[in-house]
């Protein structure tokens, strides 16, 4: 078997890290693999199948001997970097949105719209992690009856914002229970115990970046640019795995029973009803786990041919290093997924 040099743009972040573990995992073909971050962090290690890397700086010549970079730093990194990397012959998965909206660089769900691969320049973006956990449950009720409009309210956990993000809501829940004052240089406002409207750049518009990313992407991936899309995006005190209730208006009715044997057949989804005794998916049942779920499909009664779902999938996962690792293992085995 073919094995390929691989580096991680990004690796101690949370999203890096969880690309290390699952290049490991899932045995992924690896002749060497090289990891970098900021310069504050060059000579530390990070641990790869039991044994210390060297995580390193970028340069300009970072890529010569790499066939696939992910990058996970940012969109002022990916910005920079990721054009050099292709211009030394590397393929390139992005996680930031520096390319997310650029028509030719593909937008990439593999359970949804792994065709799109073959049309890559050298570089692939990965979507917004709001909008994969979304997609992946509407997408496929969106293949069986077009959707005219979805309505959607995000509650969205510290994983969101990095791992310095998560270790801060700790910290300052520990604080809370103990009435000890705590300083806060993450998020901006107290987190604990609390709730806020996403800390995302205000738009003109009224919606912040991230609700606009949502957006966008969805109507790409989805490739209906007028589709009709309304989001708000909060901040709640979970460690990982983003939850989303989701109003959807399809143009002709969908029973319930219709869309829960849909998504039960659909790659990626576990449907996880428990109607008798009211429990449906959490946080907890999605942190960690590849799939998303989606419970409590039921008729909205103020609206013909809508339904509303609960939605959660682990952000890291699937909405990060998950779907850059299916786009790549998709690109090894990308012939037989263009039928």
């Amino acid at each position: 078997m073919k094995k390929f040099r691989v580096a991680i743009i990004g690796a101690t972040g949370a999203v890096g890290q969880e690309m290390l573990r699952l290049l490991e995992e899932r045995q992924f073909p690896i002749q060497e693999i090289h990891c970098f971050a900021s310069p504050r962090s060059e000579g530390k290690t990070v641990l790869f199948q039991g044994k210390p890397l060297t995580l390193e700086a970028l340069t300009e010549k970072s890529f010569q001997s790499i066939d696939f970079a992910l990058f996970s730093a940012g969109k002022s990194v990916s910005s920079i970097y990721a054009p050099m990397a292709v211009a030394s012959g590397c393929t390139v998965i992005d996680n930031s949105s520096a390319f997310r909206m650029d028509p030719s660089v593909p937008l990439v769900i593999p359970e949804i719209n792994v065709h799109t691969l073959k049309n890559h320049h050298g570089i692939i973006s990965s979507p917004n992690c709001t909008a994969s956990v979304m997609l992946l449950a509407v997408a496929p009720l969106h293949r069986k009856v077009r959707i005219r409009r979805i309505m959607a309210t995000t509650y969205q956990a510290a994983s969101g914002a990095g791992h310095q993000a998560m270790v801060e809501l700790q910290q300052e829940t520990y604080a809370t229970l103990e009435n000890r004052p705590f300083h806060r240089s993450v998020m901006p406002h107290p987190y604990a115990f609390n709730l806020f409207l996403h800390n995302a750049p205000m738009t003109p518009s009224g919606y912040n970046e991230e609700e606009i990313k949502v957006v966008e992407e969805s109507r790409k991936i989805l490739q209906e640019p007028e589709l009709r899309i309304g989001v708000t995006c909060v901040r709640v005190p979970v460690l990982r795995a983003h939850s989303e209730a989701l109003n959807v208006e399809f143009e002709e009715p969908l029973t319930p029973a219709q869309a829960k044997e849909i998504l039960q057949q659909a790659p990626g989804v576990i449907v996880l009803e428990d109607w008798e005794n009211n429990r449906f998916p959490m946080p907890s049942d999605a942190s960690g786990k590849d799939e998303i779920y989606v419970g409590r499909i039921r008729q909205d009664l103020s609206n013909p041919n809508t339904l509303d779902l609960w939605v959660v999938g682990d952000q890291l996962l699937k909405g990060a290093a998950l779907n850059a690792i299916h786009i790549l293992e998709y690109l090894l085995e990308f012939p037989k997924f263009l039928d």
